[in-house]
């Protein structure tokens, strides 16, 4: 089951994943809050979720451009 967990992690972006480890919560508790508040709203936190995991691809982007490595000079 774990396997399968990780798996779904890496491939839906880590967004529960990230904000579990800055607010120091379990990241099954923050996937089960964004599931029932997409339901109670109707779907805008799919919106949220699309936009943060965007913001952290982006940053990794980044992130990697900054530091170059010897191949890439």
């Amino acid at each position: 089951m774990n396997r399968l967990r990780y798996f779904v992690e890496d491939q839906i972006f880590g967004v529960c994943t990230r904000i579990g480890e800055k607010l120091h919560f379990p990241a099954s508790t923050i996937r089960l809050y964004f599931i029932y508040a997409t339901f109670m709203t109707f779907g805008s936190p799919i919106i949220l979720y699309l936009v943060l995991a965007f913001w952290m691809e982006l940053r990794l982007h980044w992130r990697g451009r900054s530091s170059p490595t010897i191949w890439e000079l």
